[in-house]
């Protein structure tokens, strides 16, 4: 989220939903590759962007978007990690992160800069 400057630094929830709501748009558009629903999208939130899952303004479920929010209990880097781990080379983490880089390329996993995600968008 930090690659915007919409503000997400005031409200991170808002944020959240933003983006969740651009990044379920994609995927219901078939833009970022394959036909539409044909790549599924996880989106970690942590700390103050977990309060979006309960946003009344995100609604997931009526959309034909794949996309699934894990709200990380901890560290939403050790979340996103983890995943990579599961799903290694079917898995593209979308990160700035140096060492989150790392341990998701460790895993197997590849790695994507956030302007690549904002140029989907």
């Amino acid at each position: 989220m930090g690659a915007r400057a919409d503000g997400w630094w005031k409200d991170r929830a808002g944020a959240a939903v933003r983006l969740c709501d651009d990044v379920a748009a994609l995927s219901s558009s078939g833009r970022a590759g394959g036909g539409a629903g044909q790549r599924h999208w996880v989106m970690v939130l942590e700390g103050r962007a977990r309060a979006a899952a309960t946003d009344p303004a995100l609604d997931l479920m009526d959309s034909d978007a794949a996309v699934t929010l894990v709200l990380a209990r901890g560290s939403g880097d050790d979340t996103m990690a983890r995943i990579a781990a599961e799903l290694g080379e079917w898995c593209t983490v979308v990160t700035a992160d140096r060492e989150l880089r790392r341990r998701c390329e460790r895993a197997g996993a590849g790695v994507a800069g956030p302007r690549w995600l904002l140029g989907l968008l």
